[in-house]
């Protein structure tokens, strides 16, 4: 396989299990043979955990800001050589690139500015001629009204997108709104949609909902991850299944899904959902969950 680099972005509600998903895909992509870095861009600056054990790695913002950010700068801080690309970096499992991004401190400044802040640093320091990866992933939140979380929907970042969602209504309707996005944003030279990838959250698996989702908004799903008891094992541990457990099945479907979005040629520009037929989906949840039950 002729490797290329590829920027992938994964986006999705928050909980919806997006970072759990990034961070097995880039352990699979690693154990393929790809050089892969993981990016994480929520404030909580989890998202590269599990492929370090559990242990959390100080985040950009954080480091910066102990080197003196904000008082240099972010152009002092790189031209005094304030601050090193290993201070940032951190290797994790399968020799995966970690780094997050992190936020402000509570109470100051926005969480999506961060993002900005950090990536441009990371560019400023040169990390992909450094580093030379195969794979970036970057692990977003699902709020693209910020323009900081926005940042891997605009040209030149990211090749495209990965929406995460369950066949909860709230999961489908964020999916919505970051099609919303990516096809605002595609006007202006930013990533098409790879995909939709349906990630089965607690007890209501519907997968129907999911698929004639992604046929409306114009994709198609490109994978499934069940609602497996080896996922939730290999996180309190720290880990990824891939890790955790390699010689299970579940790892190989994430084995098999990242090859698949390594792999992918059939994107899209989407077209989101009316108002009205997210409500319609809404309804059509609740009468479904309602009779299951009953």
């Amino acid at each position: 396989m002729v490797k290329r680099l590829r920027q992938i972005a994964f986006y999705g509600k928050g909980g919806v299990g997006k970072s759990t998903l990034s961070s097995n895909i880039a352990a699979a992509l690693a154990e393929h043979g790809f050089t892969v870095m993981m990016i994480g861009c929520d404030p909580k600056h989890d998202c590269t955990r599990n492929l370090r054990e559990g242990v959390e790695i100080p985040s950009i913002l954080d480091a910066s800001r102990d080197k003196g950010i904000e008082q240099l700068g972010l152009e002092g801080l790189v031209e005094g050589n304030k601050i090193r690309l290993d201070e940032i970096v951190y290797e994790g499992y399968g020799g995966v690139y970690c780094a997050e991004c992190g936020g402000p401190r509570p109470g100051v400044g926005c969480a999506g500015r961060g993002v900005i802040v950090a990536i441009d640093l990371l560019r400023r320091l040169n990390v992909f001629e450094a580093l030379k990866p195969d794979v970036v992933i970057y692990d977003v939140p699902g709020d693209v009204v910020c323009g900081g979380f926005a940042m891997p929907l605009r040209k030149g970042l990211a090749d495209e997108v990965y929406i995460v969602t369950s066949a909860d209504y709230l999961a489908l309707y964020a999916a919505n709104n970051i099609c919303q996005g990516i096809r605002e944003f595609a006007t202006t030279g930013g990533p098409p949609l790879g995909g939709i990838i349906y990630n089965v959250r607690g007890l209501l698996d519907d997968a129907p909902v999911v698929h004639a989702f992604a046929e409306g908004v114009g994709s198609h799903v490109i994978g499934c991850i069940p609602n497996a008891y080896q996922i939730a094992e290999a996180e309190i541990e720290g880990k990824t299944v891939v890790e955790y457990q390699p010689t299970s099945g579940i790892a190989d479907l994430f084995r098999e899904l990242a090859l698949k979005i390594y792999t992918n040629t059939h994107t899209s520009i989407p077209e989101p959902l009316s108002r009205k037929r997210m409500l319609e989906i809404g309804q059509e949840i609740r009468k479904r969950t309602k009779e299951r039950y009953e």
